[in-house]
């Protein structure tokens, strides 16, 4: 009960909806997640961090980013709440527009312009 739980909880902030959201679509760093959601950079990597402690998210080393992509191979629950989370809030207006503003982020570009405050 404990781990439907957590990933309830997980789900019950916005921010992290649009993190899996976004993830959904394609891997992305940190600056990119930053540019699309319009929050600062620590508060996109707190969430990164408690959504791959929930083992929702995972992450790999591509180059100099450090890239966050969806865990397809977790544990039942969570394979079972992201197959649902796919086929939810599609067509939410902030969601759309997440997804336009995904397009447009370049790690290169968005990476270089932070380069003095952090670097992922």
């Amino acid at each position: 009960m404990e781990r439907l739980a957590q990933i309830y909880d997980m789900l019950s902030d916005k921010n992290r909806l649009r993190i899996l959201k976004l993830l959904e679509q394609k891997p992305m760093c940190v600056c990119e997640l930053t540019y699309v959601l319009g929050i600062r950079q620590p508060s996109v990597s707190r969430h990164l961090r408690k959504l791959k402690e929930a083992d929702l998210i995972n992450s790999r080393q591509d180059g100099l980013w450090s890239e966050y992509f969806i865990n397809r191979i977790g544990d039942e629950y969570s394979r079972v709440m992201m197959g649902i989370l796919s086929g939810w809030i599609n067509d939410d207006p902030v969601i759309v527009e997440d997804i336009k503003k995904s397009a447009q982020a370049c790690r290169e570009v968005l990476c270089n312009q932070q380069k003095g405050n952090y670097f992922t």
